[in-house]
């Protein structure tokens, strides 16, 4: 690891909270904490890119994409119930307090506690997903079982789908101990590593897919060879990246805990929960394994739903999502994750300082906010106006043809939505979880699932009725080849509305707990008019360069658009492009 990832030159550990005067010095040293958090997941995210690229390139939205997408959300439960979202909310809240009271050993010995425990949660799961493999996959994707005894399916996704579980199931056990390290970093302002790590998972996949394809295919790069592979060869591609993956999650934990080795102190691997601090995360758990356990549901619910639509549905939802999550993950997590231990230590202190502290917390909240949407909004207004071109240069390759695109655009631009409503609403649940409220959260997701099911259920049925093609007004796929259906928009639509939902209670309940909180909402439209009057530039580039490759024209407008953007909120004098570019120049 390079001495970059070091926030500051006297380390990250120092008893830095006890007193208002040392509010100020946690600030400055977490100012680039953002800028490095967004470099490691923009790493991990482009090579995310390259890779649902590649199975656009072998898969396109087929069969064997759903497979793929099918074995790697089987296992979600594990990884997200124990995961990061629970280590942020229960694990890093109590460690950072420990360190910031300069109790490192203890710190330490809370640390080896909370790792014991995982490990055996973990190793339990992992056996459980192994063994039950097919009664799991016929939970999640009831759709699949239909597959044996439909001459028109060519594979048996369920079958298929089984076997790949019985491997992908110890990844997500590995995924989990990685995210123990990512807790541990975070916690002594160690964020670039950490969140960097998912590039070698990543390309763990990468090697494994290309390995095997040069091996089965006479060409790889050559889109007719690969659309007419056998479903045999198909299968040995598949089982690839599976593999693939178990390795990266190897990778991906093994990479960071020489740092972590180096940053603790007094560390003791244990089960025992009555090192101090253990009880307090567990119970703190409780409520985020409620959150977290909604969430899955939903996740699982669009799985099923989506196993129940024409073939391709599943795949061409994780299309979507992975341009989608790209800026949720680089301008919502990126903040909110450096945030969640400062806010934790300015909750932390005595009574003397609270008036202090709680102004230093609404702050801190509020300009985070207006950070987060500064890069959002325009996201969202670019995702609208130029995601087809932006589906087309990242996936349009291989197996991936024209009706393949516009189903993904118009996906993205059901789930672009909620955008900002999903990413402003990661830094409220961390403000909650900062503050040692972890039910509140979970009482929401409730709510934002119902609302989102609600919607989603008939209107994924009522599209699912409608052809691509229909909707684009161009002539039917010629061949005798199956249109693909709209299905899928529905369930974009419904994630949308429950967004919306979300964000409004936890802006509600956040605003009883601490009535000086608001989220800028006129700052908010200032930035979106903004982007509005830079959209004509980039959709004038757009017809300029019309007919040519969209590796051309997606890259061209994006930049353009980007820069208008940017240019003219310089002249404007926005202070969040002065928060942002003053933690770059301050990180160089």
């Amino acid at each position: 690891m390079s001495e970059e990832d070091a926030p500051v030159a006297a380390g990250g550990s120092g008893p830095d909270g006890a007193s208002a005067a040392g509010v100020r010095p946690n600030a400055a040293r977490s100012g680039s904490a953002a800028p490095r958090v967004a470099a490691g997941i923009l790493s991990s995210r482009l090579l995310g890119f390259v890779r649902q690229a590649l199975y656009a390139h072998f898969f396109g939205v087929s069969p064997h994409a759903d497979v793929v997408e099918t074995a790697f959300r089987s296992p979600n439960l594990l990884q997200n119930l124990l995961g990061e979202g629970t280590i942020s909310a229960s694990f890093i809240p109590v460690y950072s307090r420990l360190l910031a009271e300069g109790r490192e050993r203890d710190a330490g010995r809370f640390a080896g506690a909370i790792l014991g425990l995982l490990l055996a949660a973990v190793a339990a799961v992992v056996l459980l997903g192994v063994v039950f493999a097919e009664p799991l996959v016929a939970l999640l994707a009831p759709g699949f079982l239909a597959d044996a005894a439909d001459p028109s399916m060519l594979v048996d996704r369920y079958q298929l789908t089984v076997s790949c579980v019985r491997i992908v199931f110890p990844m997500a056990g590995l995924l989990v101990l990685s995210a123990w390290c990512l807790g541990v970093l975070n916690s002594h302002r160690r964020f670039f590593l950490p969140y960097f790590a998912p590039v070698l998972w990543n390309l763990a996949i990468l090697a494994g897919l290309l390995s095997t394809a040069w091996l089965l295919v006479s060409d790889p790069t050559s889109g007719a060879a690969v659309r007419n592979l056998s479903n045999a060869t198909y299968d040995r591609l598949v089982f690839a990246v599976c593999w693939g993956a178990l390795a990266g999650g190897v990778l991906q934990f093994g990479v960071q805990v020489p740092l972590v080795w180096r940053e603790i102190r007094g560390f003791r691997l244990s089960l025992s929960t009555r090192v101090e601090g253990v009880r307090e995360a567990v119970r703190a758990t409780g409520p985020v394994l409620a959150g977290r356990g909604v969430h899955q549901f939903s996740s699982y619910l669009d799985l099923v739903l989506a196993s129940l639509l024409a073939a391709g549905a599943l795949s061409s939802l994780r299309y979507a999502q992975v341009l989608m999550l790209l800026p949720v993950s680089l301008f919502g997590m990126s903040v909110a994750a450096a945030e969640l231990p400062e806010l934790a230590r300015l909750h932390g202190g005595g009574a003397q300082e609270a008036a202090q502290r709680f102004a230093a917390f609404s702050g801190r909240v509020e300009r985070s906010a207006r950070q987060m949407l500064f890069l959002v909004l325009p996201t969202v207004v670019g995702y609208l106006a130029f995601g087809l071109p932006v589906v087309g240069a990242v996936y349009r390759r291989g197996a991936f043809g024209t009706e393949d695109q516009r189903l993904v655009y118009l996906i993205l631009a059901a789930y672009t939505l909620g955008l900002a409503a999903t990413t402003v609403s990661r830094l409220l649940q961390n403000s909650f979880y900062a503050a040692g409220d972890t039910a509140t959260p979970a009482k929401i997701a409730v709510l934002r699932v119902s609302f989102s099911v609600a919607v989603a259920l008939p209107a994924m049925f009522a599209l699912d009725r409608l052809r691509i093609h229909q909707v684009w007004g161009v002539a039917a796929p010629v061949g005798g080849a199956e249109a693909l259906r709209l299905g899928a928009v529905g369930l974009a639509l419904g994630s949308a509305v429950g967004a919306w939902i979300e964000l409004a209670a936890l802006r509600r309940g956040l605003g009883r707990r601490m009535p000086g909180i608001h989220l800028p909402v006129r700052d908010a439209l200032r930035l979106l008019a903004l982007a509005l009057a830079a959209a004509p530039v980039g959709a004038a580039v757009w017809w300029l360069l019309a007919g040519r490759s969209p590796l051309l024209v997606a890259p061209a407008v994006v930049a353009v658009y980007a820069l208008t953007y940017l240019g003219a909120a310089r002249l404007l004098g926005f202070p969040e492009l002065t928060a942002w570019t003053g933690r770059l120049h301050r990180r160089g």
